[in-house]
């Protein structure tokens, strides 16, 4: 009788606990800890979750992430080359070492738990995955052996497992990047580089072994506007620049009337394209010249042009070169349209690599999904007609922007969970089971998830393997591996 007692003050004092006491005197009833779950361990679901941990102490996370190994884009997409935009990797370990964070790897939603089950055992369900589609080009001869999309051939030299098969042909002297922004720019410096200086990068074994045999000599930057309109950043075109070994080869007619238009655009545009014009037009000092005689590999942007067809040998089906419209724009400034003037080019070339952007696709038939814009129809982050279920990252705006920009709608999309708990639209008064009925699920179900203390035995396998050959680190390239290094 007495512990039937203590039980029944104790369950009252619990209750007690979880009454929120509002401005207007009225009482508020939460419960203590809102149980929430990020699909998702990009930076858009690190972020998210990290902004959650900040702003309710109560608040349990738990990140669910389809491969072992966490932290997406920021280890699959960021360039070997670029080690310090992989520091936010740091940041995000704090996140997964909070008590009341947990990370959960080797799950695939959509396909191992429903987003149904997760949101049965949770009070918010945040959608983070990011854009693994491509965007195809929709031109004929497009699925000829050397073509391939930007995000399949960055995955493969980034280590993504799924990647590791493509087994890229460089044989052949030009390659043809379509798309001028900075994953088109990243590809071309990885084509370009002298070997020894990515070999002191997490570069992938295989992926230095094929460069090493690589023919490629030049590259070609191809966009469909103009140099006003180049979405690349003053970084990496500076980078392209002062590459080793190579020199800039471009059009001078690309670059008329672009000085003159240069008084009216913003400075961040106006400082890029100064150097493009100084690359392009201005006569190099003694020692440039000396340097870009020396060169043995070049580079170049070409403008207003757009594919119309890639175009292949029919005995081996490989590309051989690509057809381009040749355009003239309509419009000024970020606004000008590409419009075809009916004259077509031909480029001879053995790759072609299409960076014309990634695209989000749907994982879950219970998610509504714009199939047109490729995301998550979303009003600051909650989506559309489900109560309970937000968005975050390239999911919710498209793929734009970078790692900042994700930062920054990350945090929108949580302060609007934390708003819609604080106000009561969300409901969390209602106990939820969070990861243990999901594990429960899981483990019904054959699927033994990885924890973040697992993938730090990777980390750690990783570390020692690029350790012996002077590396960073050397990436374990498939699922089965990482589960091995896991199970020891």
């Amino acid at each position: 009788m007495l512990l039937l007692v203590f039980y029944m003050v104790l369950h009252w004092f619990y209750w007690r606990a979880c009454v929120i006491v509002r401005g207007s005197g009225k009482a508020f009833f939460a419960s203590c800890n809102p149980k929430i779950c990020v699909v998702g361990s990009g930076p858009a679901g690190f972020y998210t979750a990290q902004h959650l941990i900040k702003a309710r102490q109560d608040a349990e996370v738990d990140i669910y992430e389809r491969l072992p190994v966490p932290f997406g884009l920021v280890r699959f997409g960021v360039a070997p080359d670029h080690p310090e935009v992989k520091n936010v990797i740091n940041t995000f370990t704090q996140t997964a070492k909070q008590s009341r964070c947990s990370f959960y790897g080797n799950v695939n939603v959509g396909k191992d738990v429903s987003i149904e089950e997760l949101q049965q055992a949770y009070h918010a369900v945040v959608l983070s995955y990011g854009a693994e589609g491509n965007r195809t080009m929709g031109v004929p001869g497009e699925q000829l052996a050397g073509v391939y999309s930007a995000q399949n051939f960055v995955g493969w030299y980034n280590g993504l497992p799924s990647c590791q098969e493509l087994n890229p042909d460089l044989s052949c002297e030009t390659a043809v990047i379509l798309g001028q922004g900075n994953v088109a720019l990243d590809i071309a410096r990885i084509l370009l580089s002298p070997v020894d200086i990515l070999k002191k990068t997490d570069i992938t074994q295989p992926t230095l072994e094929a460069l090493e045999r690589s023919q490629i000599r030049n590259v070609l930057i191809i966009g469909r506007r103009g140099p006003l309109q180049i979405a690349c950043t003053i970084k990496e075109l500076r980078e392209m620049v002062n590459l080793p070994d190579t020199r800039p080869e471009m059009v001078a007619a690309d670059f008329n009337g672009v000085a003159e238009a240069l008084k009216d655009v913003p400075r961040p545009r106006k400082r890029l394209t100064e150097l493009m014009l100084k690359t392009a037009l201005d006569t190099p000092g003694e020692k440039e010249q000396e340097r870009r005689n020396k060169a043995s590999r070049s580079w170049g942007f070409r403008f207003f042009r757009s594919p119309v067809e890639v175009l292949g040998d029919p005995d081996s089906m490989r590309v051989v070169g690509i057809r381009l419209a040749v355009n003239r724009l309509e419009g000024e400034g970020e606004g000008a349209r590409a419009v075809l003037t009916g004259e077509v080019e031909d480029v001879k070339c053995g790759l072609v690599i299409s960076s014309i952007g990634y695209k989000s696709v749907p994982i879950d038939p219970s998610v509504p999904f714009d199939s047109r814009k490729a995301i998550v129809p979303n009003n600051m982050g909650r989506v559309q007609h489900v109560s309970g279920l937000y968005c975050s990252g390239w999911l919710k705006t498209g793929p734009t922007g970078v790692i900042a920009t994700t930062m920054n709608n990350s945090f929108d999309t949580a302060r609007s969970l934390v708003e819609d708990i604080d106000s009561g639209t969300l409901d969390v008064s209602i106990s939820k089971p969070g990861s243990q009925s999901i594990s429960a699920l899981l483990e019904k179900r054959g699927v033994k998830p990885v924890s973040f203390s697992d993938w730090e035995k990777i980390d750690n396998a990783e570390m020692k393997k690029g350790e012996a050959s002077g590396k960073p680190r050397e990436k374990l390239l498939s699922v089965e591996e990482m589960l091995r290094v896991v199970q020891t």
